[in-house]
């Protein structure tokens, strides 16, 4: 089983390689669910840190008051904390 996580790990960093990518979009193109790919997207994180590589994270973001300011940038905020929408855009990652 670990020998699948490192592959679907590998797949991860070459799709964020080629494109910047929502949990869901990399879900969906990985066929996995989004809570996998954020709990692959850390450990993808961690790997790229000794390299020449970065790990880059374009926040979630409110569509109703625009609050950007979550403490956790690899997770999908359900809510707002700001106005308490619903309406809350997924992280984007890319590696470069």
């Amino acid at each position: 089983m670990r020998e699948a996580d490192e592959t679907t790990r590998q797949r991860l960093a070459d799709a964020l390689r080629a494109e910047a990518a929502t949990p869901s979009e990399l879900a969906a193109r990985l066929d996995l669910t989004p809570a996998a790919v954020l709990g692959h997207v850390e450990h993808v994180a961690r790997s790229v840190e000794g390299t020449d590589e970065r790990f880059l994270v374009a926040p979630p973001a409110c569509r109703e008051c625009g609050f950007d300011d979550f403490d956790d940038l690899l997770n999908r905020p359900s809510r707002c904390p700001d106005c308490k929408s619903e309406s809350v855009d997924e992280p984007t990652f890319t590696i470069e």
